[in-house]
């Protein structure tokens, strides 16, 4: 008797183990390892996944499979694996971690369809009688009629049927009406006949047909005939003509749309940094490297050639770009290389079309892929190169269960599939730089930008000294001159704030009284557009005051800026200036980041204004000075790594600058311009900042010299989450060595929110082997509370956001 291993989808710690169900008969040789499928538990049915067959149980009374949602599986055997590794390695539930790696469409309620897709008379007799004709029909029809998933299955092999899932009545492929005549020409010719002189639209229909007599799209054929629906139906209801659907991909890019681009010459340091690379596809072997190249040194083009390395072997690519970078320049440039054999994942795409684009790799008809983070488990069955560019981006951790790191689960594959991975930056984190160092990864060095164009001139102005010559505003005197100069020039401007909103806080001026957010320990944001105050935490919003809701005072003032705020003084001061300002709430429509920087690329504006999101990935050769305003806004953050991301943060912005013909220029305005993350990336002088980020790493027992483990408690009662975090730092320091330094309990820097407590401690360590073991069992000691008390106990192995 055939046993299937199943996880069910009971995402809780008792169920988090695996269950056996016997196959029944109807399902021998068709339930596979990867499938998911329907099992009764308890008094309900769940979807669960199949992890194992075996033909062993250590129990007597099973259960049986109820049905199955696959016909083939969704999850490789290596996803699988990665699965439990993901899930024993960041504490997470299996089920979590094999839900993280499918697309939404497949986390719905499901009903499923046959699709016929090839020769009719290929089909197996019963499936014809079942289909009546019918181009797709119910599934549920298959197993009334009583025929087993075996044919059904050996079909879908010949590839004459499909499986297809339509999602609580909302399609998940999209399907257009094509119109066919449903007669020989002849009996249309006498249709035309019996037609009356009257029917003009009609006779005019039945007349293409009998000229063209295929199917052809019903939009086409409309536009075409300049005719109506109306027309149709007669002869659709009379069965002259059928309207039959067919499926087509959902593309959110026009394939012809990109113009095919050839490789580059290579410059030397490019060949010098992609033999190596070369070496490991062709003699499969695995091995992480760390390209270092300044902004602008072409490692796209290294990416792109090492891509096609592979793809001429017969392997697969996945590229993982940050999703803030996702641009349509970056996707563009791997579809001119590659064409249609690319499939790009990511978040602005509509449900619809990720589960297209997925379908794309799990149908193997396409060899590379291009997204953000969750690309990474992208159902290739024989990679050969993963890159991450930009390797340093926090976004590549997933902040919520499973609390993986992108680049963890790649070396992982990388292993599995016996190929390279590539991390590249212009500023690496010091983890990674710290390893290529150590010899754990390979560094590969690329120092010049591409045409020998020189990296731009960076000046650094202190705004306490602006302030002291009486200059107000938010522009330096030397700024504002070079804004005018290169509108007169006809070039253009990047300003880049680190900030969202219109002005950070509201204050009154009398008592100091700040508005917050009730729910949460923060101040609330000032948005000018509807004149609320927003929380950017929990969305709680309220109407600006008029007066101190504490004091009564009427001298209520916005304290800080934002790039609203920056537009309108910029119109003030430029009123001819054209100004296009990107930031959350002018890119929340679908399409709009396309939009506005196609706008600027098409230089129908003189300056972009705007937020972290044009950091990163932009290439507009008009573009001669970068402006930084409040570049010391990110350094004050309660957090040990608030240096590096100032410094990397610097440095990607200063290399939007003059990456053409024109030389660039970037201008730095800060409080404190003599600290050394701003005054080591005006000068793109990583190795230095590297030395001494390190020295202050080692003094305050940091990463890479220390690894952190963040535990956060939460929970309504303030008291309760005190005293739970009190009794899981005594329970550490039992379990924990000696040489483990353990900081807290102490509340979150962010201590409320959505009404729920915060405390958190920190554990350091340079070698702590049980780690996870102890972890494990501090799950299991709150067990009850988590269940029963709404207490949430979170543990990140490798915490970025220290909030």
């Amino acid at each position: 008797m055939d046993i299937a291993r199943v996880i069910v989808d009971v995402p809780t710690s008792q169920t988090n183990r695996t269950f056996d169900y016997k196959i029944p008969p109807h399902l021998e040789g068709v339930v596979d390892t990867g499938m998911r499928v329907i099992v009764p538990f308890g008094p309900r049915k769940i979807m669960g996944f199949v992890i194992g067959i075996t033909d062993e149980s250590k129990h007597d009374r099973l259960k049986a499979i109820g049905d199955v949602m696959d016909l083939t599986p969704v999850l490789t055997g290596e996803l699988l694996e990665l699965g439990r590794w993901i899930a024993d390695t960041t504490l997470c539930l299996h089920i979590s971690a094999l839900q993280a790696m499918l697309p939404q469409v497949l986390k719905a309620k499901y009903e499923k369809e046959i699709h016929i897709i090839g020769d009719r008379e290929q089909l197996p007799d019963r499936i014809q009688l079942v289909s009546n004709g019918r181009g797709y029909f119910p599934f549920d029809d298959v197993t009334e009629a009583g025929i087993p998933y075996s044919v059904v299955q050996k079909a879908m092999k010949e590839g004459t049927i499909e499986l297809r899932y339509k999602v609580k009545g909302k399609e998940t492929l999209k399907k257009i009406p094509y119109i066919a005549p449903a007669v020989p020409v002849d009996t249309l010719y006498e249709e035309y006949e019996g037609l009356s002189k009257q029917a003009k639209k009609q006779r005019l229909i039945t007349s293409y047909f009998i000229e063209y007599p295929t199917e052809i799209e019903e939009k086409k054929l409309l536009e075409e005939l300049n005719t109506t629906k109306a027309s149709l139906k007669p002869l659709i209801d009379k069965g002259t003509l059928s309207r039959v659907y067919k499926e087509v991909y959902r593309s959110p890019y026009e394939e012809d749309a990109f113009e095919r681009t050839e490789p580059l010459t290579l410059t030397e340091e490019q060949k010098d940094a992609i033999t190596p690379i070369w070496r490991s596809v062709t003699e499969k072997r695995h091995e992480t490297f760390l390209l270092h190249g300044v902004t602008g040194s072409g490692k796209t083009e290294v990416y792109l050639q090492s891509i096609q390395q592979v793809i001429e072997e017969g392997r697969e690519a996945i590229v993982l770009v940050p999703e803030i970078a996702l641009t349509p320049q970056t996707v563009e440039r791997f579809k001119s290389r590659f064409g249609s054999n690319v499939a790009v994942l990511h978040s602005a795409l509509s449900k619809g079309e990720k589960f297209d684009e997925w379908r794309k790799v799990q149908r193997k008809e396409v060899q590379v892929v291009v997204g953000a983070r969750s690309a990474i488990f992208a159902p290739f069955q024989n990679l050969g190169i993963i890159i991450i560019d930009e390797e340093h981006e926090t976004s590549y951790k997933q902040e919520d269960h499973p609390r993986y790191h992108a680049r963890d689960v790649a070396i992982y594959r990388g292993e599995q599939h016996d190929c390279p991975i590539v991390l590249g930056s212009a500023t690496p984190t010091l983890e990674t730089y710290a390893r290529a160092k150590k010899g754990v990864y390979t560094l590969l060095s690329m120092t010049k930008r591409m045409n020998e164009a020189s990296m731009p001139e960076v000046e650094r102005i202190d705004m306490r000294e602006e302030l002291h010559a009486g200059n107000r505003s938010m522009f330096s005197r030397s700024l504002f001159d070079k804004i005018q100069e290169r509108m007169a020039k006809g070039e253009q401007t990047v300003l880049f704030l680190n900030r969202r909103g219109y002005s950070t806080f509201v204050m009154c001026r009398d008592c100091g009284h700040v508005s917050e957010c009730p729910h949460c320990d923060i101040a609330l944001t000032y948005h000018r557009k509807n004149d609320r105050l927003k929380c950017h935490y929990c969305s709680y919003e309220e109407a600006m005051p008029t007066v101190c809701p504490s004091c009564e005072s009427d001298t209520i003032r916005y304290f800080g800026t934002g790039t609203q705020k920056i537009e309108e003084s910029l119109q003030q001061l430029l009123p001819e200036a054209r100004i296009i300002r990107m930031d959350v709430d002018t890119t929340r429509q679908k399409g709009a980041h396309e939009r506005l920087l196609t706008k600027f690329g098409n230089k129908e504006a003189d300056i972009l204004l705007g937020t972290q999101m044009i950091a990163k990935g932009l290439d507009f050769g008009n573009v001669t000075l970068v402006g930084v305003l409040a570049a010391d806004s990110l350094l004050h953050l309660p957090d040990f790594r608030s240096s590096e991301k100032t410094f990397q943060l610097l440095t990607q912005v200063s290399g939007r600058a003059g990456r053409d013909k024109l030389p660039g220029e970037v201008v730095v305005q800060s409080y404190t311009p003599e600290h050394y993350s701003i005054e080591m990336a005006s000068q793109y002088d990583y190795e230095s900042f590297y030395l001494k980020e390190m020295k202050m790493r080692k003094l305050g027992q940091y990463p890479p010299y220390y690894f952190l483990t963040l535990v956060t408690v939460s929970h309504p009662n303030q008291l309760y989450a005190m005293d739970v975090i009190r009794k899981v730092v005594t329970f550490l320091q039992e379990q924990l060595s000696e040489e483990t330094v353990i900081l807290g309990p102490t509340p979150s820097p962010l201590a409320r929110i959505k009404d729920r407590y915060r405390h958190q401690c920190m554990i350091k360590y340079r070698n702590e082997p049980n780690l996870t073991k102890v972890m494990k069992r501090l799950f299991q000691l709150y067990e009850d509370e988590i269940q029963n008390k709404d207490l949430q106990l979170t543990i990140d192995f490798q915490p970025y956001h220290m909030m």
